[in-house]
């Protein structure tokens, strides 16, 4: 098939991460002598391509073929069959005017199906997938907060994604709480706020808006999107807000507009715990075509914390220094990436420990936390007491405080396991092992 031949040449002149973000998604629907029509996820996406990729496809075809190519491009699946019919009217009721969408431009990967959920997400996630799917059981109104590179964004636009997949007709307006400002400065120069008012007040189904931390000491910006909150939570529109501060610390707002964002659910994303590291280090390996050991990913997973960007970074970095070596990475490559990206290697401590343990041994945090006795529990406990002593500086206050336990308690624990280890085989193997794990 044409379009696969096609594909095979892009793979090899493009860089990978362009490849599969851009070109790998594209399907070909009809391949018929000098044209070629191609199907992409949304209609932003098309645009996308037409800037910047469309002229390489053509030309790439004719060397193929050798014969002149016309390429063209249409929105896949049923969001072309409904973005057609509203082109064409088919769709309107007597006396309706088409819908606009105006949003900002949407990364294709940012959807629900590439986001990893863990208990450090799962509320946002949920709420933003019950808000996509206009279900209202998490009520109208969302704000998330979280530190940067932690996913308030891509849920953001995995909503915007899911809304036009589903309902394109919905009249939804995606942007920062900085081009609100800009646009609402512009429209009071231009003597047009009556515009601007009637454009998410009345013409808008779902707001969505990032960023609303910079909104501090703007206050006029604060008044005009509070007034503009106000109509849309009571009309019961769908609104999700996002900061990068949690409310509670946001400061130079008007505690009235604080009070109006903050009236729905507030949902708070956490740095991803290990398990959930990992599996995003797995999932993003998949995308990058990149094969790694269990050793190598959970190197990465302990190594890289909070910012998931930085996770990408890292791979991008051992796809690229694997592929000029010729060879598949090892952990020598992985090490040297990571101290690139990161500089020196991260000191050990009872949280890094207490991670691993959890995972080793398929336990929560919470439940190392907690006051359950269960030995499925009790003896994982004791063993991240009992390394946490062995492989840090920090004291037993310490190490009693990130289990919920006194320092009595992490005598006791230090005590079993090292009894245990003299006397049983299989506890001696398993610590050897952690410890061989925690010190690389």
């Amino acid at each position: 098939m044409l379009w696969k031949t096609i594909k095979e040449s892009l793979h090899q002149v493009l860089p990978e991460n362009e490849y599969s973000l851009w070109i790998k998604p594209l399907s070909c629907e009809k391949d018929r002598e000098g044209q070629l029509q191609l199907a992409a996820p949304d209609r932003f996406f098309c645009s996308w391509i037409e800037d910047r990729y469309l002229d390489l496809i053509r030309n790439t075809a004719e060397e193929i073929s050798g014969t002149s190519f016309a390429v063209q491009l249409s929105v896949s699946g049923q969001a072309a069959l409904a973005l057609e019919e509203t082109r064409r009217g088919q769709l309107r009721l007597p006396g309706t005017t088409l819908p606009v969408n105006r949003v900002r431009s949407l990364h294709p990967a940012y959807t629900f199906d590439q986001f990893m959920v863990g208990e450090s997400n799962a509320v946002a996630r949920s709420a933003c997938d019950a808000l996509a799917r206009g279900d209202n059981s998490f009520g109208n109104c969302l704000f998330m907060n979280s530190s940067t590179g932690l996913g308030k964004s891509h849920l953001t636009q995995a909503v915007v994604h899911q809304v036009f997949d589903s309902a394109p007709s919905t009249r939804l307006h995606y942007l920062t709480a900085q081009q609100f400002s800009a646009e609402m400065v512009k429209n009071i120069r231009s003597k047009t706020m009556e515009q601007f008012s009637h454009k998410y007040v009345r013409n808008c189904d779902m707001l969505l808006v990032e960023d609303v931390h910079v909104l501090a000491g703007k206050n006029k910006t604060q008044e005009e999107l509070n007034t503009v909150l106000d109509y849309l939570i009571k009309s019961g529109r769908r609104v999700i807000l996002t900061s990068a501060v949690a409310p509670r610390k946001l400061e130079g707002l008007d505690e009235d507009f604080r009070s109006r964002m903050t009236s729905g659910l507030v949902a708070g994303i956490q740095a991803p715990e290990y398990e959930t590291r990992a599996r995003i280090i797995r999932h993003k390996a998949g995308n990058h075509d990149l094969e790694l050991s269990d050793e190598m990913v959970d190197l990465l997973a302990r190594c890289l914390k909070g910012d998931i960007r930085r996770t990408e970074s890292a791979l991008v970095g051992i796809r690229a220094k694997a592929s000029l070596r010729t060879g598949p990475p090892d952990m020598a490559l992985v090490r040297e990436v990571l101290h690139g990206l990161m500089g020196a290697p991260t000191r050990l401590d009872g949280k890094i420990i207490r991670d691993l343990i959890g995972c080793q041994y398929n336990v929560s945090v919470e439940d190392l936390k907690s006051k359950s006795r269960k030995r499925s529990i009790t003896f994982p406990r004791q063993v991240g007491m009992y390394l946490t002593r062995k492989l840090t500086e920090q004291s037993l206050a310490d190490i009693g405080a990130l289990y919920n336990r006194d320092h009595s308690t992490v005598l006791h624990a230090i005590k079993v396991i090292t009894q245990n280890r003299t006397r049983k085989t299989a506890v001696r193997e398993q610590i050897d092992l952690l410890c061989s794990k925690l010190k690389k």
